[in-house]
């Protein structure tokens, strides 16, 4: 084992980080069986290990920020996990059959708790922290933003791909005077959106986005392409092309990477966000090629840490009701998947991109709007 703990500590250094060391930032040690685990696992390991209690650190955000921005989070690569990444590449992780696993296994887990977590019209991606500190107010202005961006006016039919709770639409029929369509894998979101667009001129359906063949004015698809799949990005923008009216447009509002990769990460994969996947530029830019015009590309990837930072304070200050109805191992789950995310964002391995996308070029040009 103290070979073992050795290499552990040469893969850290650089990173200002150790083992047992007395930094709100460093690892504590509780079960010495941890290093053959992550050497075996990876990131599962380290991620199942921790869920478990076998390590902790005080400061998670800043522990991965340090590992990913030094890159060594990159040399982690299990033999025994190469075969995960085999099958994805071979395989379609996000066909229609598997089309509400992520609804069944992550947004269905309970409605209680994304409302202690999030902002008060539950919208579960990025907000825009312009001018602000406050969580309602930083995704009230992402709302805007992506409102003003795609020019609404009253009387237009606008679709939401992947429409969560609602929120977004309630708040573009409101404020904005549309009425439109929202989809959804999740049974949850689907019949709380219902009841929270109720008397409002929206549809809430429970739909893969496959299925889709109507017409509408604008679209928008908000944290939810992360869950579509390399292999089904082309059908994606192929979908909202035959959605969409010649003068229409879509903003895609997506987390994004600056590699291209055909698998998430085993354990977000296993624990969190099943089947999901970060696209990239390229993966994207292949996607539209000859199918959308790109209009506009703006990039607001820090913005994303000081959201999952809110979320989890969020969290933290309802743990005793979290423990109590998920149990220890959950919060502990949660905790680490909302930090290691955040500290990814500052590490700036992850972005957050908002991309707007027309079927023929908007005559005289597009305005970019901040």
């Amino acid at each position: 084992m103290d070979k073992l703990q050795n290499k552990a500590e040469e893969l850290l250094e650089g990173t200002g980080i150790s083992i047992n060391g007395s930094r709100t930032f460093d690892i504590q040690v509780h079960n010495d069986a941890l290093y053959r685990r992550i050497f075996a696992k990876g990131s599962l390991g380290l991620g199942e290990a921790y869920m478990e209690g076998w390590w902790d650190c005080e400061d998670l955000e800043e522990l991965f920020y340090r590992l990913i921005r030094s890159e060594r989070d990159r040399r982690l690569h299990p033999i025994r996990l190469m075969g995960s990444f085999v099958r994805a590449s071979m395989t379609n992780m996000q066909k229609p059959s598997r089309a509400f696993a992520v609804g069944e296994r992550h947004y269905d887990i309970g409605d209680d708790l994304y409302e202690k977590m999030l902002d008060k019209r539950l919208i579960y991606s990025c907000g825009y922290w312009k001018g602000t500190r406050s969580l309602d107010k930083a995704q009230e202005n992402k709302l805007d933003l992506v409102c003003r961006k795609l020019g609404l006016r009253e009387g237009m039919k606008v679709l939401d791909i992947g429409c969560g709770w609602g929120g977004a639409l309630k708040y573009a029929a409101e404020k904005y005077g549309v009425k439109g369509v929202g989809i959804t894998v999740s049974r949850n979101q689907a019949e709380k959106a219902k009841e929270i667009c109720k008397d409002l001129p929206i549809e809430i359906r429970l739909e893969d986005y496959r299925n889709l063949n109507e017409t509408f004015d604008r679209i928008w698809s908000i944290g939810m392409i992360e869950h579509v799949g390399v292999k089904n990005y082309r059908t994606f923008m192929g979908v909202v092309r035959r959605c969409l009216k010649p003068d229409g447009l879509l903003l895609l509002h997506t987390i994004g990477g600056n590699r291209s990769v055909t698998k998430t990460d085993p354990w977000i994969n296993k624990y969190i966000f099943p089947n999901s996947m970060i696209p990239s530029i390229r993966q994207l830019g292949l996607a539209f090629e000859d199918l959308l015009v790109m209009e506009d590309w703006h990039n607001f990837g820090p913005d994303y840490e000081k959201t999952l930072k809110q979320w989890y304070r969020n969290v933290a200050q309802h743990r005793e009701y979290v423990t109590e109805q998920y149990g220890e191992r959950f919060f502990r789950m949660w905790r680490y998947y909302l930090n290691s995310c955040a500290g990814a964002f500052r590490a700036r391995k992850l972005n957050l991109w908002q991309i707007v996308l027309s079927p023929k070029g908007v005559s005289g040009g597009y305005e970019s709007i901040r």
